[in-house]
C-alpha cells in the first residue's frame, strides 16, 4: 500500500508595488524573491508562509 502525501503548498501570482509586473513564486520560500524586472524585494522566508511584500493577484492550485 503506498500513500501519497499532498502538499499544502501553493504557488502564488504577486504585483510588484514600484513596476506593476507581474510574476508568480512560491507560497513556502527559502531565500527572498526580488521583482524580475525592477529588483524591489516582493516576497521573504519567515520559517513557514512566505511574507509577501507585494499585492497578491491570484493563489494558484
Amino acid at each position: 500500500m503506498v500513500i501519497v502525501r499532498e502538499s499544502n503548498s501553493k504557488f502564488i501570482k504577486v504585483r510588484c508595488p514600484k513596476c506593476k509586473n507581474e510574476q508568480i513564486t512560491f507560497g513556502k520560500v527559502s531565500s527572498e524573491v526580488s521583482c524580475l524586472v525592477c529588483g524591489k524585494k516582493v516576497a521573504e522566508p519567515t520559517g513557514g508562509k512566505t511574507r509577501v511584500k507585494a499585492r497578491i493577484l491570484e493563489v494558484l492550485e
